[in-house]
């Protein structure tokens, strides 16, 4: 028995192999089925394993249309058919769980090492939008999917969780169509009672020549207070980019509807200046500390999150007792820097230059539509959050080439809800990216 499916886009415009979910009222056992759309064309369908519903099939399949979309479910695919779709290929890393080329892109998802190193961190660890071939994580020392307050911050004493966690991965679904992962990790107890023991899911969604991704971030539920702010449930993601030093992967940011802003970020310029202080004037004879001074001999240039490792109890590189006197200096002094009227708040209709900006970074306000995007080749990074974030961390530093999209305010303080969605597109979008935001946050409908 054939079985028809009408899908209709809300949105006008054309839909660019779109993940649509549907449903049959049967129970089917073939995992691949053979779809057909009303220009004749046949489409590969997917059996979800995950979330059965009795007397239901669930499929998933990526369709290019305009409009309104007529599928009809014939036949299951034959073991002797070998249609496109996902392929896994060999890691790079040796921490790979995964390689795949997606059809749009090539990634990379690690597990991590937690040896404390940029090349430690889980998440995808190398990206590449395939029609271009252009690697917006070459080194591997950066990632895409971090997340990073409350539990990664002075008050807690624990930075970078990719760095100093390892997740293990599990396939939800895995087929030509959908690649379904779920991580888990358990988050190292910081110096804070209420944050010890938690653990924390993530999971990713790649499918079948789409130009975007998707993910979902959950954990235990938690209450702490981050820049003298009470802080529940909410956590600040971090996703990486690389183009070297003196190049910028993106260099402009926009938000939909207009961007709110405030430029510079005094709290990096006191955690420069005590890294500055800490490498001429600690006492520290650590053979640990050596290296960490010749690593930053050159301060403006080295990588961030040598900052943050100077600073970690984790690393072990400061003594306790300095590291909580360090820092509690950094703290008052930011946060006193953070509320005074010297930075007042911009509005603006037009991309903002981040790296024309004190600090290279950008502190936006509330929004669920953002984009980072390379003004003279037109890529574009767009991500669309089922729930606005209360505020974001733009950084785009040329001197070491470094850029971040962060869903925090000032003084590390986490702004994004748990458990809300994030769909990331990414391609030659970038005089279009609202158009391809409000696809992003507006999926097509399936009906029986």
């Amino acid at each position: 028995m054939a079985h028809s499916i009408l899908i209709t886009d809300p949105l006008e415009g054309a839909r660019d192999h779109e993940p649509v979910v549907f449903s049959v009222k049967a129970e089917l056992a073939e995992p691949l089925w053979w779809a057909r759309d009303d220009k004749g064309e046949r489409v590969l369908c997917q059996r979800l394993q995950s979330a059965p519903v009795h007397g239901e099939t669930r499929f998933i399949c990526v369709l290019s249309f305009t409009g309104t979309c007529r599928l009809t479910l014939e036949e299951p695919c034959q073991p002797s058919e070998t249609p496109a779709g996902i392929t896994a290929l060999a890691g790079r890393e040796a921490d790979c769980f995964v390689r795949l080329d997606t059809g749009a892109f090539d990634l990379e998802l690690c597990a991590g090492t937690a040896q404390g190193l940029g090349s430690s961190k889980w998440g995808i660890r190398h990206f590449k939008a395939l029609a271009d071939g252009f690697e917006l994580l070459p080194s591997g020392n950066n990632a895409i999917g971090g997340f990073y307050g409350p539990f990664f911050t002075p008050e807690n004493g624990l930075i970078n969780p990719p760095e100093h966690t390892r997740v293990r991965i599990e396939t939800v679904e895995q087929g030509p169509v959908l690649h379904h992962y779920r991580m888990h990790g358990l988050i190292p107890d910081g110096l804070l009672e209420e944050l010890k023991g938690k653990r924390f899911a993530i999971d990713w969604k790649f499918t079948y020549d789409t130009p975007w991704f998707q993910r979902r971030y959950d954990v235990d539920p938690f209450q702490t207070v981050i820049n003298g702010r009470s802080v529940t449930n909410k956590i600040t993601v971090g996703d990486e980019f690389e183009g070297g030093k003196g190049e910028l992967v993106f260099d402009r940011f926009a938000a939909f509807g207009g961007t709110r802003y405030r430029a510079g970020d005094p709290y990096a310029g006191e955690l420069v200046d005590m890294v500055a202080d800490t490498v001429a004037n600690s006492k520290n004879q650590s053979q640990k500390f050596e290296e960490f001074r010749a690593h930053l001999a050159d301060i403006e240039s080295a990588h961030w999150d040598l900052y943050w490792r100077l600073f970690c109890i984790w690393e072990g590189v400061l003594g306790e007792a300095e590291l909580r006197e360090r820092l509690a200096r950094v703290r008052v002094a930011s946060h006193v820097k953070a509320d005074l009227g010297d930075r007042p708040w911009i509005l603006t209709g037009q991309p903002v230059d981040v790296s024309a900006v004190p600090h290279e970074t950008i502190f936006p306000g509330p929004a669920d539509k953002t984009v980072e995007y390379h003004e003279a080749s037109g890529r574009a990074m767009i991500w669309w959050t089922s729930k606005p974030s209360g505020a974001f961390q733009i950084v785009q530093r040329r001197q070491s080439g470094w850029v971040n999209w962060g869903s925090n305010g000032e003084n590390e303080c986490p702004e994004l809800p748990v458990g809300v969605d994030i769909k990331t597109a990414y391609g030659p979008f970038a005089d279009r990216w609202e158009t391809v935001a409000l696809q992003l946050e507006t999926p097509p409908r399936a009906d029986g």
